[in-house]
């Protein structure tokens, strides 16, 4: 693979790692946060680490894009209303792009 492309690669999977979580989030209701690696790497065919995942999901929750709640001892996340929006608003963008090219 060429140096630009593993450029582009980057930044379209672990440079926007935000869209894949906020994706699967919404596709399954809620995720727990240690299984994101394997359903990402399942789904979108690349596997971020643990600490990355982590680092999104504290921004999103953060900026209040999800929110998180605890079902016994484990931590699960769901999207809210302005994170329902801001993924839209990132898949429409994606697909704008991906036209123009």
């Amino acid at each position: 693979m060429s140096k630009p492309l593993k450029r582009l690669e980057h930044s379209l999977t672990l440079g926007n790692l935000w869209l894949y979580i906020c994706s699967l989030i919404r596709k399954k209701k809620k995720v727990y946060a240690y299984a994101l690696n394997d359903e990402i790497e399942k789904t979108f065919s690349f596997r971020p680490n643990k600490i990355m995942i982590y680092v999104v999901l504290y921004k999103l929750e953060a900026e209040g894009f999800i929110i998180s709640e605890f079902e016994d001892r484990r931590k699960y996340y769901r999207l809210t209303r302005n994170g329902e929006k801001v993924l839209d608003d990132g898949k429409a963008y994606m697909k704008k792009l991906a036209g123009r090219l």
